[in-house]
């Protein structure tokens, strides 16, 4: 049996007005999705354990078929598996954010998505300028980054507030705070005249675009011990395609392979069509393939109703229907990993709805795939990691 996930990241949500009362996933024109629905089966699933930040740490964690809370690793640790870093027993990883800060208010988590390029250029000169024997500084993708400290580890108990989380909002009792948070205060402070000294920025400014004004450091990890392979989990092999580090850091931890495939990105530009035709692919020499799409989720975080609803379309018309020709062959799993409403613009932990359809899977009144309707079903897969094992069972 082949099997395939295909994570929606952040695609469900709450219900708009402006859309008749509907949430962007059940607006959106999703044929093929609703096809998968009514020939399998649609439920919701608990994929953030009650009291667990709901980042897609927790979430995509609980979907690969693992336990967010016993098999607990901290995001930066995460993402900086995903590029190779070696952490000491002493030193913490951080995602660090490029922001724009603009009269004490986050005017962009990711500075208007700034280019993997330009973002790169500037974490260069952030560590020409501020590494030494605490800091070091690893660049990743767009504007997400890597702050790995050395010899402070009080920094894990700090409280952190995700940029994306303050969106528009003023960053006054935001900032990392309690004992041990002024050597990231300092840090913050003289990190600013480097950005703001940047011919980087410069020319972002000149343009038109945001420049970086700050450093936001923020979800702090350690090595991690020794997780269990998946394939000795599972009993499976398995691969995965992603344009995020932190689904290719999942990958790294959990030995799943990580596939690289030309065009897949962490927004609108993604090449829905190479990512599904790679990842299939990738079935003729393994069990399972992992396809996490991530602009829904980016979308969602910008507020930007239309562009959801764009980007949840053309998973469903690039990849789904794809998916939906191989149903006599493939059994398909097909879910976000946690709603992102665009009225927040952040994540919350709320079920998402799931649907599974291929060989052996028995239908269950699923009409659409759509939050309601996957409430109205009754099938509620809690705790979210078990969806794993009706996918595989």
């Amino acid at each position: 049996m082949k099997h395939v996930i295909l994570i929606l990241d952040g695609a469900a949500g709450w219900p708009l007005p402006e859309l008749g009362s509907k949430t962007t996933l059940a607006a959106a024109r999703t044929p093929n999705l609703d096809a998968l629905a009514a020939a399998g089966m649609v439920g919701l699933a608990q994929t953030v354990p009650m009291g667990t930040e709901p980042s897609s740490s927790a979430a995509c964690t609980s979907i690969l078929g693992y336990d967010p809370v016993a098999d607990y690793v901290g995001r930066g640790a995460i993402e900086a598996a995903s590029l190779g870093i070696e952490l000491a027993p002493d030193e913490v990883a951080l995602r660090m954010n490029l922001v724009n800060v603009a009269d004490g208010i986050m005017a962009s988590y990711s500075c208007g998505h700034i280019t993997t390029e330009e973002s790169r250029a500037l974490v260069a000169e952030l560590a020409d300028a501020l590494g030494d024997g605490t800091f070091r500084f690893y660049p990743g993708v767009a504007y997400r980054h890597i702050l790995v400290v050395k010899g402070h580890p009080a920094l894990l108990e700090l409280p952190y507030t995700p940029p994306h989380d303050i969106s528009d909002q003023p960053i006054d009792g935001r900032t990392p705070e309690g004992p041990g948070a002024e050597v990231l205060l300092d840090l913050m402070e003289r990190a600013r005249p480097v950005l703001a000294a940047s011919s980087v920025n410069a020319a972002r400014a000149a343009r038109g675009d945001l420049p970086a004004t700050d450093i936001w450091p923020f979800w702090p990890g350690v090595a991690p011990r020794r997780l269990v392979p998946f394939s000795e989990k599972r009993g499976v092999s398995a691969a995965m395609t992603s344009g995020v580090d932190l689904l290719n850091g999942l990958a790294v931890l959990f030995g799943i392979e990580r596939l690289s495939i030309d065009g897949v990105t962490d927004g609108s530009d993604n090449d829905y069509a190479a990512q599904i035709s790679g990842a299939l692919a990738a079935l003729e020499d393994h069990d399972l393939v992992i396809v996490h799409v991530e602009s829904p989720d980016e979308e969602g975080h910008a507020g930007n109703m239309a562009g959801k609803i764009a980007a949840i379309e053309a998973i469903d018309r690039e990849m789904v229907s794809v998916l939906r020709d191989r149903l006599d062959e493939v059994r398909v799993l097909a879910m976000p990993d946690h709603p992102t409403p665009i009225e927040l613009k952040t994540h919350v932990g709320e079920p998402v709805p799931f649907v599974l359809a291929g060989p052996g899977i028995a239908l269950n009144a699923g009409t659409e795939f759509s939050e309601l309707v996957a409430a109205a079903t009754g099938l509620l897969v809690d705790p979210g990691h078990e969806v794993m094992d009706l996918l595989l069972g």
